[in-house]
């Protein structure tokens, strides 16, 4: 297995969709569908893969493309048309004439009624398809009993039904027709029905539930009980089947469909190919961005390049926003519902897997690109005037007011850089006062770093509200620091984040790698802080006893405890261990405390 491929393996989505593998000629050898691409694609590179085809089959691969679609049914019918469009060679299943069913209005007087697997372009209208014919049979038995329309063949042109060129069959002796062919019922009432007939289709089931909720209430007026749970059945099957689960819509004809999502280093642009309402072309690219191009200006070069590197011909493209440019004789159009509107959210959808599958390899192949990224991008959405390579996060932790310290996390290139990492004792702040504390830690972390001349940040991250915020800032006008230096803070209830004077939050993407690392910095900076706070508590509590000695300082007490790790291994400790560590007199003095008590 190539590396490429490997590293491929790796990033794949688990999205339903449709995987194709190709051999080191480029030629396609496999198209498959599956409701979890990552799960179905790895297990044909499983060793213990049984049979002979697939292990040669997959000793050829040395490339795949994945389609992402928003279902397992619209994966199935993707990858009916991508077989009988290339017909790969391990494929055999769906090469030959065989397709799936479509339920047919024909274009004629009396239109028919009826399934066909044959589409053919004479003005007729069709719906689907149906994966499973059984659904598709239920739904046309139940619009042939809620209206009566006719199922013969006969050529009911208005001359031959003036002439009585035809009889009643026996569908109209048992009510199953109202006898068109002999002009017992007009064309604009049949036209009626079939209009109702294609709302049912489409999914619009007023009409059809109108129409027998009056007969189900009519039956059971006349104690027709029986008859009217017959029709309440029938109501019941009409709810259950809709006619709309396509992949596109097959009046969707010869059109090209472009997606599209972009970064701050490159775009990524997604292809599809409709011929015959079905998608027959799958084609997503990267774009790296050399200057600030728009998305507009990438998506008008990569609209002409890919069209004729797949000669495409359409005369109409959809697209997910406005071109400032005029094609001769094709229409640019951005749909704003229905059908046309959902196509285009799915090859979005295309663009946005293919854009994450990209990075999750970038991250593994090139770290330096992706930090790159990663900060070019926070630099855009916190408006900063630099990339914060360098970044400090700030948290307080006290209870009550007892023992408060406060944290400063730092990281370097979106790092953790836990060398930097500073503990600050607060020391003018009384009581639980968490804006005086940030005060107060914020100016002598700053005073001190602008002394020795140390780098500053590029950000600094207040975990906090407004109000904390507000403190922060204070210090840095004092130190002169303020608009040198981007701060923000960090709420953690809703995740928003507040600027310096700026009323209005700003609410990141719950997706965004920019909120990811200010999270980071915000937890490790909790998390940093909350430890030391509980080793605070904790020596605090040691100390007591120890300091009730007399004679022996804080500095005593601490190399006691760095070396016999805890007072009860002082007090457990004989003279000559206490003489080595402190010399004979404090020795003794301690020695002397816990051995008269």
């Amino acid at each position: 297995m190539n590396s490429n491929l490997e590293l491929q393996l790796k990033t794949l989505p688990s999205e339903p969709g449709v995987y194709r593998y190709y051999d080191k000629n480029g030629q396609l050898l496999y198209v498959g569908k599956a409701k979890n691409l990552k799960k179905r694609v790895l297990s044909y590179f499983n060793k213990n893969q049984n049979g002979y085809r697939t292990r040669i089959m997959v000793s050829k691969i040395v490339r795949l493309e994945t389609t992402v679609v928003n279902s397992e049914y619209d994966a199935l019918l993707l990858e009916n048309n991508l077989i009988k469009e290339h017909q790969p060679f391990y494929n055999v299943m769906l090469k030959d004439d065989k397709t799936y069913p479509w339920i047919c209005i024909k274009n004629e007087n009396f239109p028919r009624v009826f399934l066909t697997r044959t589409i053919i372009k004479d003005g007729s209208e069709y719906y689907g398809p149906y994966a499973k014919v059984r659904p598709a049979k239920i739904l046309l038995e139940t619009i042939k009993n809620l209206y009566k329309i006719r199922s013969c063949n006969l050529d009911l042109a208005p001359k031959k039904i003036e002439d009585g060129k035809y009889k009643v069959c026996l569908e109209y002796h048992i009510k199953n027709c109202k006898g068109p062919c002999e002009g017992l019922e007009s064309l604009e009432s049949y036209d009626e029905k079939i209009d109702a007939i294609r709302g049912i289709i489409k999914g619009d089931f007023r009409k059809a539930r109108k129409y027998l909720e009056d007969e189900m209430f009519r039956f059971a007026a006349n104690l027709e009980f029986e008859a009217a749970q017959n029709v309440k059945e029938r109501l019941d099957i009409l709810e259950d089947y809709q006619a709309r689960n396509t992949v596109v819509n097959p009046n969707i004809d010869d059109v090209d469909v472009f997606g599209m999502t972009s970064d701050e280093t490159a775009a990524y642009v997604n292809f599809f190919k409709i011929r015959n309402g079905n998608i027959v072309q799958s084609f997503t690219t990267e774009i790296k961005k050399i200057l600030e191009e728009t998305d507009e200006e990438i998506l008008e070069e990569a609209l002409i390049e890919i069209r004729q590197k797949f000669a495409s011909e359409s005369k109409e493209i959809l697209l997910p926003f406005h071109l400032n440019i005029e094609i001769p004789n094709i229409k640019l159009i951005v749909p704003k519902v229905g059908d046309k509107k959902r196509i285009v959210e799915l090859s979005e959808k295309n663009a946005k897997e293919y854009r994450l599958e990209k990075l999750k390899q970038v991250q593994i192949v090139d770290p330096e690109r992706h930090t790159n990224r990663i900060m070019a991008e926070m630099q855009k959405l916190l408006r900063m005037p630099v990339e914060p390579r360098h970044i400090e996060g700030f948290d307080n932790s006290n209870i009550q007011g007892s023992n408060p310290v406060s944290a400063c996390v730092v990281f370097k290139d979106g790092k953790p850089s836990k060398s930097d990492y500073r503990i600050f004792h607060v020391k003018t702040v009384e009581g639980p006062n968490d804006f005086a504390t940030m005060e107060e830690v914020i100016y002598r972390r700053y005073k001190r770093m602008l002394d020795e001349g140390e780098n500053l940040p590029q950000l600094i991250l207040i975990d906090g509200g407004k109000g904390q915020l507000s403190s922060a800032v204070k210090s840095l006008k004092l130190l002169g620091l303020y608009g040198k230096i981007t701060i923000v803070g960090i709420a953690k209830r809703l995740e928003e984040i507040f600027f310096p004077e700026d009323p209005i939050p700003l609410y990141l993407d719950k997706k965004s790698e920019t909120l990811k690392i200010l999270q980071r910095v915000r937890d490790e900076a909790h998390r940093f802080g909350v430890k030391h706070h509980r080793t605070r508590r904790t020596n605090n509590t040691i100390k007591s006893e120890l300091e009730e000695i007399p004679g022996v300082g804080e500095k005593t007490i601490e190399l006691l405890l760095k070396k016999l790790k805890s007072v009860k291994r002082v007090k457990d400790a004989n003279l000559e261990t206490l003489e080595e560590i402190l010399g004979k007199t404090k020795a003794k003095i301690v020695w002397e405390f816990f051995n008269n008590e």
